[in-house]
């Protein structure tokens, strides 16, 4: 009887060191572990990883946003990279292009993951095979100051055509001394890639990408053409403010110095929090006047190629949590836009706020057409790309150049990228 204690008691030591031996600390970089939505969001992930997976834990790490894709890449370049792999949807692809992403589409198979309309997924697409898994995909939206409308005898636009007849009637000297007072519209034009994610809502409205579904560049198209002409149009006239960043228009907006701002979701939040309670009635989230509306793809997750099977599993665990329909509705509720699981919106969620609904028509439409804001064989000289053309459009201004001149001039540019 002795002897049997003894052993059951050296067995349950045995269970303990083993299971202590098998415990692991996942380590997990992310620049939203402070952000007071995707935050949250992130913690109750964590907590239901290690409800279900006893012993292990998750150690977050925050890193700032702009250090966040230096950071990465030297922890990787190092061979020492974080085993849940977080990334902003338009940093990954040099990280696929080394080799460092395993190819997920195996574990997808596995889990039997149904990722069929889940919103911009086709960019976790790296030669051939699933890098990544998208966490978030948002699509524009338009706020237009309904008292400056309103004003000047002027519906909500629809279409290029409405859009700039708005913008010049809107654009205004209120008070006589040669400086206009009053914006259109306003554009991120400044240096950086939200220059061509601007630009992109005029690109798609005219039919036009920015490469061929080959991933060849198509500057040199009749649509493209008028892309660049009308985004020009709005410079040339000075219906936009000059030189701003799209932080910069945004805020006009809110100030009533712009009239109309084509915008993610987040403006929703800016009127809120920046708006003046005597400006906030007039500022109203209605449908892009362009179709689609620009769509994009935000951050994903995936895993290191390089760490051992075992630790695969428990990461791919992680991953399975964060993008199972529990957590994908809790994400469309405390983020505050759709995830991008289809069915995670509940109609709870989507009766919380007036724009909700809105915002889920936007990104479901821009989904639908497969828009993404990284183009297709360029996806590793994006911000190479907004250069180009930012320099291009810049010259075509100041030198009078014609749309078509710019587009030739452009191919013949990007087209050296590749």
């Amino acid at each position: 009887m002795r002897k049997t204690t003894i052993a059951g008691a050296a067995l349950g030591l045995l269970l303990a060191t083993t299971s202590l031996a098998q415990a692991e600390t996942l380590k997990f970089l992310t620049w939203q572990l402070t952000e007071d939505t995707y935050g949250p969001w992130w913690e109750a992930v964590i907590a239901k990883f290690e409800e279900a997976h006893p012993g292990d834990t998750v150690e977050a790490t925050q890193i700032a946003r702009q250090d966040f894709a230096d950071t990465m890449m030297t922890q990787f370049a190092g061979g020492s990279p974080p085993d849940i792999v977080h990334l902003a949807s338009f940093e990954y692809q040099p990280f696929a292009a080394n080799g460092w992403l395993e190819d997920l589409g195996p574990w997808i198979d596995k889990a039997g993951l149904d990722l069929d309309g889940w919103a911009g997924q086709n960019l976790c697409t790296w030669e051939g095979s699933t890098r990544c898994i998208n966490l978030q995909y948002f699509a524009y939206i338009m706020g237009v100051n309904t008292a400056l409308l309103e004003e000047a005898g002027l519906e909500i636009p629809t279409g290029w055509d409405e859009f700039v007849a708005a913008a010049r009637a809107l654009t205004k000297d209120t008070d006589g001394d040669g400086i206009t007072d009053v914006y259109g519209t306003g554009l991120h034009l400044a240096s950086g890639n939200n220059y061509i994610n601007d630009m992109l809502n005029f690109v798609l409205d005219a039919g036009g990408s920015w490469t061929t579904p080959e991933g060849k560049p198509a500057f040199d198209t009749p649509e493209m053409v008028a892309a660049i002409d009308h985004w020009a149009t709005l410079i040339r006239e000075g219906l936009v403010p000059a030189d701003t960043t799209g932080g910069d228009a945004r805020q006009l907006f809110v100030e009533g110095k712009v009239a109309m701002r084509i915008e993610n979701p987040g403006l929703a939040g800016v009127i809120e929090t920046s708006a003046s309670e005597e400006m906030k009635p007039n500022l109203k989230l209605v449908p892009s006047p362009f179709d689609p509306p620009v769509g994009g793809a935000s951050a994903v997750i995936t895993m290191p190629s390089e760490i051992p099977d075992e630790r695969k599993q428990k990461v791919w665990d992680f991953i399975a949590i964060a993008t199972s329909p529990e957590m994908q509705e809790l994400f469309s509720e405390v983020v505050g836009a759709p995830a991008p699981r289809p069915g995670s919106v509940t109609d709870a969620v989507l009766a919380s706020t007036p724009e909700y609904g809105l915002v889920v028509e936007a990104m479901e439409k821009a989904a639908a057409a497969g828009v993404d804001r990284v183009p297709v064989g360029l996806e590793t000289h994006y911000n190479e790309l907004a250069s180009i053309v930012r320099e291009e459009i810049q010259r075509m201004i100041i030198e009078n150049r014609t749309a078509e001149d710019t587009a030739a001039t452009l191919q013949e540019r990007v087209s050296a990228l590749q």
